[in-house]
């Protein structure tokens, strides 16, 4: 209900809301942000173009240019832009109150936010990452990396981490959200375009940035204990460049689609509305885009053609991405024979997707002869692939602008100027094509460099004409957008004809509860269960109820402190730490002022050591993580002195308190979530929400732990496979001793038994018994950490068998490093459940013992990723 939460005007119902609509908003005016701050760097980019060779940046100044430009737009602009709508719409389209966690949804922003936050400030620490947004090894190694660019590289990396939390939370809640929270008799195959389209994303997500976060780990590990020698994982002679190759782009080509398939649903949703008739082909176009999101992992290593691997191996991925392209033909089809049988309005909205249609045509006509081996030999590196990425990916933001102005009305209330939209879309269509033909032109140009012929100066030049009217073309977006607001030129529920989706049916903007009742599908359109009408019957799809009431039932609180805490405190930390010189004191200052104190003690201290520094960076992925790398990295000293030492040890230990603080704050805070009643559950009936989102984070942890044993075994495979001892072997270690991993084995296998067995006792309403059975747990946790630190201790300090000491021990050390941090965050998340199952909360009737169970689920997760990683480090 609308008293619970402040007035939109007050800056605190911003801070601590967890509806789906504020949360939508605030992710598409932060993403329009971070359009502004990469649409600038573009601007660096094309004036150092004006002319071959420097004309405002140094070389490390344009690298960082083109990275951080490709970065910002690729990470924090365009997909947090489609999930801004995405959370704003979804939860309407599909007739839910909310999304199915809405903290874990506000927590997911925060995350957000905080992360292109330390990616903005990484320019104030010497530098920002120089690499390239592709990041390839070895060059993106310390030892590669000028000295002065150390620091903010790292914190530009590690704010990449902080993103693919984020990606992951949301896509947990997203996914449980349309398979158990759909409106009675809304079957999936009848969900809306857009709804469906951002379904498919979120499963691609869910994978491919989870293989991201695996190499961003990794590289981070290379970053901390690699030094500047270019050694450690990546920098391994034993494939460490290729496998990077291979991490990255595992993740990359299917980031294209999850940046293309939202604006695919925003295309389906305007082309049926200025229409007038229902997409062409619909059934075929969602097979078309479920066959993309499968082919979309395994056509990967087309961007690696120029690489070692052979030439079947790379006829087959030339193959298969020329096959890609074929569902793409059928949904464009689609959508161009729609709108030759309907009777078009060539309003703004319709306009953008219209040349969104144009520009992917040609981005994708282009992007075939990258597909093809021999021709991408003479393109790879050129102006030719900074041409057709731009027209692929643009489109995708073309289209949803398109989409800003199609739901503008309905987000606010108010009509925008429809003269100074068309001419928005003038301006921007002339001007990106004046920006971005002619690199087709001057193809030869290498890719991320300013020298180029002398002949090639025109067409350079065209492209930065092009790229002022394509900028200047958005300033008319954001007056038109901000004057509308504030106009008179109020709307109902919908200004368009031909609407169909459930959003249109409730007001504009919708109400706090959603809808005057409980959605329901049952008859074959929409209606309102239990809820007050203007006429006393049902409402309708084409139209709803003109001053939509509030909803009857209870309502969620959707006011919350512990999402803003709990990210606050990660990036304050962080930002703190990494200016703790003179020179960037000014930045930890302004941005953290709770920590105001703690700067002041570290005014003086060095930032070149790696050690303690860089383990509290990682605060803003995580404090469970920065834990485990500050007690990882103890045995380094302490960088500055110490009283430096001392420091950081104490501000790292403030942050991960406060972090573990804000999580146990919010496991007692009360808190009342939208639970699914009369839904359409399919496939996954009986299933609860907290179970089918425990369910979805698994399967992301399982590409994680794949993409770390993956490289183990092409490191081990590309180095010999018996060889690979001979090589640890010659770094010190004469023998891997087997007992201790087989005593971790039987003490796991036994940690499972007993958690079972306190779910056992907490279903039959036994406090003693569940309450002991945790505790085993816990102590089972303890011995097997014991046991691990003897052995690392033991390799380290005996045999000399340090992190970089070669491939078997980086993979060694870091795979089960990562399996040690979660057997930490269970075993802290055990503390918690024996506090509350002591104060009654599990045991009484044993009506919430399944909390106990979907910690269960995680734990025995944990358990039997240790039964792959036994034989693969201690016996094979």
């Amino acid at each position: 209900m609308s008293d619970h939460l402040p007035p939109k005007s007050s800056v605190k119902r911003w801070l601590v809301t967890t509806n789906h609509k504020d949360i939508g908003i605030l992710y598409i005016i932060t993403s329009l942000f971070f359009l502004v701050f990469g649409g600038i760097l573009a601007f660096m980019i094309r004036v150092q173009l004006w002319n071959s060779g420097a004309v405002i940046l140094s070389d490390l100044g344009y690298n960082q240019v083109v990275t951080a430009h490709g970065l910002l737009m690729v990470f924090w602009f365009l997909s947090p832009f489609a999930f801004g709508f995405a959370n704003y719409l979804v939860p309407l389209q599909i007739g839910a109150d909310d999304l199915a966690f809405p903290r874990i949804n506000a927590m997911s922003y925060w995350l957000y936010l905080s992360s292109g936050l330390l990616f903005g400030v990484s320019f104030f620490q010497g530098s920002t990452l120089p690499t390239g947004w592709t990041l390839y090894a070895p060059l993106n190694l310390p030892a590669f990396i000028p000295s002065v660019a150390e620091i903010g590289a790292f914190a530009g990396i590690l704010a990449l981490a902080v993103f693919v939390a984020s990606v992951t939370l949301g896509s947990v809640n997203f996914l449980t959200t349309m398979y158990r929270m759909r409106a009675e008799g809304l079957r999936m195959r009848d969900t809306p375009l857009f709804s469906i389209s951002i379904l498919l994303t979120v499963w691609m997500m869910l994978f491919a940035f989870t293989a991201l976060l695996g190499a961003v780990l990794l590289l981070s590990f290379d970053h901390i204990f690699a030094g500047t020698q270019g050694s450690g994982f990546f920098g391994s002679a034993a494939g460490g460049s290729l496998l990077w190759t291979h991490l990255f782009w595992f993740f990359g080509h299917p980031e294209v689609y999850i940046v293309f398939f939202p604006a695919l649903g925003v295309m389906g949703e305007i082309v049926q509305t200025f229409s007038g008739r229902r997409l062409v082909g619909r059934k075929w176009f969602i097979i078309a885009m479920a066959l993309v999101a499968i082919q979309s992992f395994i056509v990967w290593m087309h961007h690696m053609f120029l690489t070692s691997i052979n030439l079947p191996i790379k006829t087959v991925m030339m193959v298969t991405t020329i096959g890609i392209s074929l569902p793409f033909d059928l949904m464009i089809f689609a959508l161009i024979y729609t709108m030759i049988k309907g009777r078009v309005r060539w309003k703004t909205p319709f306009l953008f997707v219209l040349g969104a249609i144009l520009l992917f045509i040609l981005g994708g006509i282009t992007g075939v002869f990258l597909g093809a081996i021999v021709l991408d030999y003479s393109f790879r590196g050129t102006y030719w692939v900074v041409a057709h990425f731009h027209y692929v990916m643009a489109s995708g933001a073309v289209a949803l602008i398109g989409g800003m102005y199609y739901w503008y009305p309905k987000i606010t209330g108010k009509m925008y100027n429809e003269f100074l939209g068309k001419v928005h879309f003038a301006a921007a269509f002339i001007g990106f094509n004046l920006l971005y033909f002619p690199m087709f032109i001057v193809w030869e140009t290498p890719r991320r460099w300013f020298h180029y012929e002398a002949g090639f100066t025109f067409w350079h030049q065209t492209a930065s004409v092009g790229a002022l009217i394509f900028g200047a073309s958005f300033l008319v977006m954001f007056y038109n957008l901000t004057a509308s607001l504030y106009s008179d030129r109020d709307v109902g529920e919908s200004p368009w004809a031909y609407t169909g989706s459930a959003e249109w049916s409730v007001s504009s903007p919708p109400p706090e509860g959603n809808f005057p009742g409980k959605p329901s599908f049952a008859t074959g359109k929409l209606n309102f269960l239990e809820g007050p009408t203007t006429d006393g019957g049902e409402a309708q799809t084409d139209g709803g109820v003109a001053a939509a009431a509030e909803a009857a039932q209870p309502e969620a609180d959707h006011t919350s402190w512990w999402p803003l805490i709990l990210c606050a405190t990660g990036l304050v930390t962080a930002i703190g730490i990494s200016g703790i010189s003179e020179s960037y004191f000014i930045w930890p200052f302004v941005l953290a002022i709770p920590f105001f104190i703690a700067f002041v003690a570290m005014k003086g201290a060095s930032t070149d050591g790696f050690g303690i520094v860089h383990a509290v960076y990682l605060m803003a992925a995580g404090p469970m993580l920065a834990a485990f790398l500050l007690v990882f990295h103890l045995h380094h000293g302490f960088p500055g002195g110490m009283f430096a030492a001392n420091t950081y040890f104490w501000v790292t230990l403030v942050g991960i308190v406060s972090g573990v603080g804000a999580l146990v704050g919010m496991g007692f805070e009360s808190f009342l979530a939208p639970e699914p009643e009369l839904s359409e559950q399919w496939p996954f009936e009986g299933v609860t929400n907290t179970k089918l989102g425990m369910w979805v984070f698994i399967a992301s942890d399982i590409v994680l732990f794949g993409a770390f044993i993956g490289s183990y075994l092409f490191m081990r495979l590309r180095a010999g496979w018996r060889e690979w001892w001979d090589i640890a072997h010659a770094n010190g270690l004469e023998t891997h001793a087997v007992w201790p991993g087989l005593l971790n084995t039987y003490i796991l296998l036994a940690s499972s038994f007993t958690v079972v067995l306190a779910l056992a006792y907490a279903e039959k309403g036994n406090k003693r018994r569940t309450v002991g059975f945790l505790t085993l747990t816990f102590l089972g946790g303890v011995a097997f950490l014991i046991n691990k630190g003897i052995e690392w201790v033991e390799y380290y300090f005996h045999y000399e068998w340090t992190f970089d000491a070669g491939p078997a021990a980086s993979t060694y050390f870091l795979t089960t490093g990562l399996h040690a941090v979660h057997v930490v965050i269970g075993m802290l998340i055990l503390l918690f459940l024996i506090a509350r199952a002591a104060m009654g909360a599990y045991w009484s009737d044993g009506e919430n013992a399944h909390t106990i169970e979907y910690f269960g689920l995680y734990w025995h997760f944990v358990d039997i990723v240790w039964l792959f990683l036994f034989p693969l480090f201690y016996i094979l």
